[in-house]
């Protein structure tokens, strides 16, 4: 055999080898010494890390003395060769070459050995970076990749998730143990309350199963995915009923974090439908706590998973053997698709996927029945009829949400049929609401619809103008959500699952309030009748606007206090939403000062009306002088009305 293909590829093999490759000395793995790669590199795909032709082992400590020599003699050989095709090259491009000065040959040497080694440190330095590059890059294209588990090396999946998406870090855990049964039950149960009907991403009877294994005496193995989950229930269960931060309940679900990250390594391997389900728990987590973690990214490291396992399409039917497994498919996914549509609605952001990507049934409406299971009394399973109701509705939003403002399609011809369609769909939705939701939920989801006829409504790429009808119905509909989060912010945050994003939406609300005040005032304040726009013919009739029971004859006034009512108690929501999550505190003070403005004009606007309702005649020649007056009074259109149509239900022109 020539030497050349023998010191390349030679057939050695030692029983023991007498010093492990350094990548398997890096993972602390045994290598079993395999010429020319050890089995552990020819399966990372690293060959020719691992060949006895390379400098990874130390002087006298080579695997295989003969095919250490023949490496020597060959690199030998090609640095002979290299510095003969050098000279050659000089030669045949410096026709002076014969008048170069007589060169030390040894400083020749020299050189060339210095080059030598300054293009091997060059290439590792490379190939160092180019290999960590690969790994990172690997992550964030194949989210099931297995290269990345503990064993194999200090880069996890998981330490690489909670490292982009960790603000704070966690402290560690104040009572290392597991609390009293009792305790753990009580938070399971707010959690399957508060969290479980509205997003079931994991079987119930699992969960319990989990619960009765860890507390037996009995040494029972646990996984640390069921540690992880059985731990994250508890903290959402206990963060859930926490009303002000650094309180209690609060402290209590940090401690219930901290025990489940150190599990976090199996929990979150890429390639299992567990790392889902313990990506959701987190993202459900961070909602209630974002001084500690990112939802926005983990809500994306979620979906990338979901999407790399196949969950947003179903499989053929041919090959579905077992309809409560598909099931729970099917609401994991959803799951995540509601998760990531609230999160990015909230906080104006493009969808981590489109509806055109996705190809998924809802789940059924209930789960299969549960075996009885030792942890406790319970009242059967947990019905899935609100998550159902969840789904639609973040499926409808979806919809609209991605045609009006992710679309980079040009502006509808006829936006109004478009709206007013989404608007019925929604409202069809709403009146199917069934009378058995807890009053917490029906009123979070009417919240829930309120909010989204705004956002549908409100200027958008594709239906950029308003018409006098949609300012109303904007004005209503802001108002009563605004009011309705007031009383559920001093009701207490727990009586449904409200998390800071409910705080975003307050702020965005009350933007779109302001704005319609600042836009149309004297139309929104002044209780005149608007006929709906004409619509296409065939197309879905305009909302109706809400009407509430306003005094006889006195619409105008009773507007205007509602307003400055709503205004005066936009700061206090947001300050109570500040005492549970700070971030709510930088929404409240960006908010106070276009509030404090216009709260000024309509309360010097309620003291005209009450001056002309107590002096008619005084106040109309006030009005009359204005003009003259400098400017010392806000131009409010009342010029040439007649304030007693004002008190009566009229309005101005528009």
């Amino acid at each position: 055999m020539p030497r050349t293909s023998f010191s390349r590829n030679p057939l050695l093999r030692v029983s023991r080898p007498v010093s492990a490759c350094s990548r398997c000395r890096l993972a602390k793995v045994k290598c079993d010494g395999k010429l020319p790669a050890c089995t552990a590199c020819e399966k990372a795909g690293r060959q020719s890390e691992c060949s006895a032709a390379n400098d990874q082992f130390a002087r006298g400590k080579e695997r295989s003395y003969v095919a250490a020599l023949e490496l020597r003699i060959e690199k030998l050989e090609r640095r002979l060769q290299y510095a003969k095709s050098r000279k050659a090259s000089v030669a045949q491009h410096d026709p002076d070459a014969s008048t170069v000065p007589e060169v030390d040959r040894r400083d020749s040497l020299a050189t060339i050995r210095a080059a030598i080694h300054r293009k091997a440190a060059k290439n590792r330095e490379n190939h160092d970076v180019n290999s960590i590059v690969s790994d990172f890059g690997s992550l964030s294209v194949d989210a099931v990749t297995r290269d990345f588990e503990p064993s194999a090396g200090n880069i996890t999946f998981a330490r690489l998730v909670l490292a982009a998406t960790t603000n704070d870090d966690i402290p560690e855990p104040r009572k290392p143990n597991l609390p009293p049964r009792q305790v753990a039950l009580d938070l399971v149960q707010a959690f399957m309350r508060s969290v479980y009907a509205l997003f079931p991403c994991f079987s119930e009877t699992a969960l319990w199963t989990i619960l009765d294994d860890v507390y037996q005496q009995d040494h029972r193995v646990v996984k640390d995915s069921d540690f992880w989950l059985l731990y994250m229930v508890l903290a959402i269960g206990a963060t859930v009923q926490s009303q002000k931060i650094n309180d209690d309940y609060y402290r209590q679900g940090i401690d219930f974090v901290s025990k489940a990250l150190s599990h976090a390594d199996k929990a979150l391997t890429p390639g299992y439908i567990t790392q889902i389900q313990s990506l959701l728990l987190l993202t459900i987590y961070s909602l209630l706590d974002p001084a500690h973690f990112d939802s926005w990214h983990l809500i994306g490291f979620t979906t990338r998973a979901v999407v790399d396992v196949g969950l947003h399409q179903d499989p053929p039917s041919s090959s579905v053997s077992d309809k409560s497994a598909l099931d729970m498919r099917r609401k994991i996914f959803y799951c995540t698709y509601a998760l990531d549509r609230v999160i990015s609605m909230a906080q104006t952001r493009t969808f981590s996927f489109t509806d055109e990507s996705v190809n998924v049934q809802l789940p059924g409406t209930r789960d299969a029945p549960r075996k009885e299971s030792l942890s406790g009394p319970m009242s059967g399973p947990q019905s899935a009829d609100q998550a159902q109701l969840l789904f639609q509705l973040r499926r409808a939003q979806s919809y609209w949400y991605q045609e009006l403002y992710q679309s980079r399609a040009p502006p509808f011809a006829h936006p109004l049929a478009f709206v007013w369609q989404i608007c019925l769909d929604m409202r069809d939705w709403g009146e199917k609401l069934p009378s058995t939701l807890s009053m917490g939920t029906r009123r979070m989801f009417e919240q829930e619809l309120w909010y989204s006829y705004v956002y549908c409504i409100a200027p958008s790429s594709r239906a950029p103008d308003l018409s006098n009808y949609a300012r109303k119905l904007i004005f209503e509909y802001s108002l009563a959500y605004l009011d309705s989060m007031y009383d559920t912010a001093h009701a207490g945050l727990s009586q449904a699952f409200y998390t800071y994003l409910d705080a975003w939406k307050v702020y965005f609300m009350a933007n779109q309030f302001i704005a319609v005040l600042n836009d149309a005032e004297d139309l929104v304040l002044s209780g005149v009748l608007i006929a709906p726009p004409a619509t296409l013919p065939g197309s879905a009739p305009a909302p109706p606007i809400p009407r509430r029971h306003l005094p006889q004859g006195d619409a105008a006034g009773e507007n205007l206090k509602r307003s400055i009512w709503c205004l005066e108690r936009i700061p206090q929501t947001l300050g109570i939403y500040g005492t549970r999550w700070m971030d709510a505190e930088g929404l409240k003070r960006h908010v106070e000062e276009s509030v404090g403005q216009t709260l000024e004009r309509l309360r010097k606007r309620q003291r005209m009306q009450r001056a002309a309702q107590q002096h008619p005649v005084q106040y109309q020649m006030h009005q009359a002088m204005a003009p003259q007056m400098q400017g010392q009074m806000i131009d409010m259109r009342w010029a040439g009305i007649d304030p007693s149509q004002m008190t009566q239900g009229g309005g101005a022109p528009r």
